[in-house]
């Protein structure tokens, strides 16, 4: 069974119906209890930094995640804005992040010639041998939707890297928390492989 937190924004549905075709148990919920007794947490995210803290302040969710994450030592999985909350802060913001890796989310500079946000299909590189590499190869797409990207201090907990006028950390990671900034639940079969190497992973 996985827990996917209930932040009241995302597409957590989608999640659900991707492990469901892995053959994996999940459920979405706030429910203190249920996420307490969790045995792997997935925190999905769409929209701002900002909402996204406060309504884990809102939902009393801070000091039980940090127990979970911190003491528990569960595989934790934060996704696209669920990841950037992993670290400390964003420009997009002001409130502080949950700080469980150090690093920062960067808005791009809409003044290159890409556009912002950065959305479709790219490549990952992965840069060690993570947990949540396994079987993937350099011809891995997965499908991104962010304006924010982030970059660790630590470089060894950049799993993953991927290239969008600059290379910035599509994957990070720190003992047993995971974040991914693409959509595995959108990323077709490369997707479905990095939610199998989570739902493996025992920590």
């Amino acid at each position: 069974m996985i827990t996917i937190v209930d932040l009241d924004m995302g597409n957590s549905r989608s999640i659900v119906n991707m492990l469901y075709r892995l053959g994996i148990e999940s459920e979405i919920t706030r429910d203190h209890k249920k996420i307490d007794q969790a045995q792997k947490i997935i925190l999905p995210g769409v929209g701002s930094f900002d909402i996204a803290m406060k309504n884990l302040e809102r939902f009393e969710l801070i000091e039980l995640l940090n127990k979970k994450a911190k003491i528990d030592k569960i595989p934790f999985l934060g996704i696209c804005l669920g990841m950037q909350i992993l670290t400390n802060y964003s420009q997009e913001g002001v409130l502080n992040g949950l700080g469980w890796i150090e690093g920062s989310a960067t808005k791009f500079d809409t003044n290159s010639n890409t556009k912002v946000p950065h959305m479709g299909w790219n490549y990952v590189k992965c840069n060690h041998n993570s947990k949540l590499c396994k079987n993937i190869d350099l011809q891995s797409r997965f499908y991104f939707v962010h304006s924010y990207y982030v970059r660790v201090k630590n470089r060894e907990q950049a799993s993953m890297t991927t290239s969008y006028s600059l290379e910035f950390d599509s994957a990070i990671e720190k003992e047993n928390i995971f974040g991914v900034q693409f959509h595995p639940e959108k990323s077709h079969k490369f997707g479905m492989q990095v939610l199998r190497n989570f739902a493996e992973i025992s920590c």
